[in-house]
């Protein structure tokens, strides 16, 4: 395959080059999945180990100078040269009849636009298993370490709807251009009895963004912006929350019983 064309930084691109940790990327899950989807695979650095794994694969790519190049590697019909933040997963599964499949989602996410597409592949039940290259800081956003105030709207849908652990730390100079930063690499697989289930996902997602849109501001003035005085008192009470305590204090059990009272026991 052709990967000689320049990366684009308007995209957010920087193409992986170190062998090794291409390799820990595309043996994660090669024996658990049913099926593989690679997102942003650009100039087929991965693609091309992961086309040998003998499952149904596909790509989504937005850069249409890469089509040529991955339609000899996987296909014309399973290259999809569309936007992955407004790409139809569903319609995908039903036309490949992949609705019961174990998914394998691979991605080297573009840093510009990390965040709102791990939040988009959490709420896709098909996605069993992910293993995602973000960059360092926003990676270890969604993954517990074990330190002070640590909790934010990422690392609770994380917490909720998958398991993970750090695969490799990824240093700039395994890239091609190098990034200003060090980058990460997660795997994820999906829990089968969330806590909060996927039909709520939006719901929640709403509720994190009010409960850590000023995560260092006091959590019953943050909670004033959306609910009744008289329910915040009484979540936080149910939740054994001190009302001057700040979000990113609180532990998840503690972010859980806060939203099912707020919002599921309305």
């Amino acid at each position: 395959m052709n990967n000689k064309v320049q990366a684009n930084k308007k995209l957010g691109q920087h193409f992986l080059t170190n062998q090794n940790i291409i390799s820990s990327i595309c043996s994660d899950f090669e024996d658990e999945a049913d099926a593989i989807i690679e997102v942003g695979p650009g100039p087929g650095i991965l693609t091309e180990k992961l086309s040998q794994i003998s499952k149904p694969f596909f790509v989504v790519e937005k850069d249409t100078r890469f089509k040529e190049n991955l339609e000899q590697v996987v296909g014309e019909d399973k290259v999809f040269i569309k936007d992955a933040l407004t790409f139809s997963w569903q319609r995908l599964f039903k036309y490949f009849q992949l609705n019961d499949s174990k998914i394998w989602l691979v991605s080297n996410l573009p840093y510009n636009v990390g965040t709102v597409l791990f939040t988009q592949f959490l709420s896709v039940p098909q996605i069993k298993y992910m293993t995602l290259m973000f960059q360092k800081e926003v990676g270890e956003k969604t993954i517990v370490r074990n330190i002070k105030n640590e909790m934010n709207g990422l690392l609770f849908l994380s917490q909720n709807y998958f398991q993970s652990k750090k695969l490799v730390k990824v240093s700039p100079g395994s890239f091609s251009p190098p990034p200003k930063v060090d980058s990460i690499v997660i795997s994820y697989t999906r829990r089968e009895h969330p806590d909060v289930a996927i039909d709520d996902f939006e719901t929640l997602n709403s509720f994190l963004r009010v409960l850590f849109a000023m995560k260092r501001k006091q959590i019953q003035k943050v909670l004033k912006a959306k609910y009744p005085e008289d329910k915040i008192t009484e979540g936080l009470k149910h939740a054994s929350i001190e009302a001057s305590l700040r979000a990113e204090s609180l532990t998840y059990q503690q972010v859980l019983d806060l939203f099912q009272h707020l919002e599921l026991n309305r």
